[in-house]
């Protein structure tokens, strides 16, 4: 079963696809461009259409989605994080 989604290998936040993500629930997730399969522990329960890390990242760090930059880290984040605008804001402003 697939649970999250991601275009690039290099993204660093996948889009969870499934209801009902719970902490420390084991996720599959495809990378689409290079067609093969990736995993993460969901460290948080995490809603559909939502972003999950693959990564550790720091505040200052920018935050790849189908491989473009859609913010910036404002909070530390682990790799299975709950990743949403408590911990990631646009650089817009």
């Amino acid at each position: 079963m697939i649970h999250f989604v991601l275009h690039d290998g290099n993204d660093s936040v996948g889009v969870v696809v499934v209801e009902g993500v719970a902490a420390g629930a084991e996720l599959t997730g495809w990378i689409m461009d290079e067609d093969r399969m990736t995993s993460v522990t969901a460290r948080q329960d995490i809603p559909i259409g939502h972003k999950i890390a693959l990564k550790d990242m720091a505040p200052g760090d920018t935050v790849l989605k189908y491989a473009v930059d859609i913010g910036k880290v404002v909070a530390p984040i682990r790799a299975g994080d709950h990743t949403h605008v408590h911990n990631v804001k646009t650089k817009r402003w």
